[in-house]
């Protein structure tokens, strides 16, 4: 039997960029107020963005019960004996706890093992698309555990954000907590370190910022994948996008929009990127 592969929606894979992979999305919640969305699932990122930026409401969010993980494992278990699950930082999400929790409510038997993988966004989602496909090749459970945590080493993600209020309000600003005092023009690159925020440097202008990102990208000298992703602004992804293509040729690149979770948190005009770190064989 094939192990089947679980991560939650700040994975920020979708659909579109999954290539068709069989991985289970358990999504987390984003609050407007009273109002209650799944990420993903009953409110699309342009709704969420639209309102995130029109609207007077702070948004808040939740991360999913035991139960929701419980009944995914138990639906798994009917097709596989054996179910990986990774989750976002367990610094900045109760996800991995309810994902944990989870296995002893299980009314089936099936081995399940949860990662914390310390990290999010596409810095996860690279490595759960790695760890399906290495999955559907036959690799098993115990094998997989390893393969994700020495692919968790390999992937490395920068962050540009115009504004770290949203980071700010939601209290997820980690050890970026010193750059709030900077000029309204100081343009902050976080990355995650240790499972939480953490300031790289800060710019000026998001043309600094997207230059940074690019020189970031093309510095590594063996590159598996690449991922880049938008809150707001598609069109400067997209022109990353075309640039990496011609200097990385060859290595795919992943594209994606922030989660309306995530995006809670990053804000309007955020982009990000990931190194998924080739192993130079």
């Amino acid at each position: 039997m094939t192990v089947k592969i679980v991560t939650d929606s700040l994975s920020d894979i979708t659909e579109d960029n999954s290539g068709g992979l069989d991985i289970t999305i358990v999504p987390l919640t984003v609050l407007f107020g009273r109002e209650t969305y799944l990420d993903r699932v009953t409110i699309t990122t342009e709704e969420f963005y639209h309102r995130l930026t029109t609207q007077d409401i702070v948004p808040t969010t939740t991360q999913p019960t035991p139960q929701a993980f419980a009944d995914v494992y138990n639906r798994l278990a009917e097709e596989t004996d054996e179910i990986l699950v990774i989750t976002l930082s367990s610094k900045l999400s109760g996800t991995y706890q309810s994902a944990m929790g989870a296995i002893e409510m299980m009314e089936k038997k099936c081995s399940v093992e949860v990662i914390d993988s310390q990290t999010v966004a596409m810095a996860l989602g690279l490595v759960v698309l790695a760890a399906t496909r290495a999955a559907q090749e036959g690799m098993k459970l115990d094998a997989l555990v390893d393969f994700v945590h020495q692919a968790l080493s390999r992937a490395h993600f920068l962050v540009y954000f115009d504004t770290l209020k949203y980071l700010a309000k939601g209290g997820r600003i980690g050890k970026a907590q010193g750059m709030l005092g900077s000029m309204l023009s100081i343009k902050p690159i976080l990355t995650i370190k240790e499972g939480e925020i953490s300031p790289v440097t800060r710019l000026r202008s998001q043309a600094a910022g997207t230059e940074y990102l690019y020189n970031f990208i093309t510095s590594f000298q063996h590159v598996e994948a690449l991922a880049v992703e938008h809150s707001t602004q598609p069109e400067i992804a997209d022109r990353l996008v075309d640039r990496l293509s011609v200097s990385v040729p060859n290595v795919p690149i992943v594209r994606s929009v922030v989660s309306p979770v995530l995006g809670t948190y990053a804000g309007p005009n955020a982009i990000a990127v990931t190194v998924l770190e080739g192993t130079g064989i």
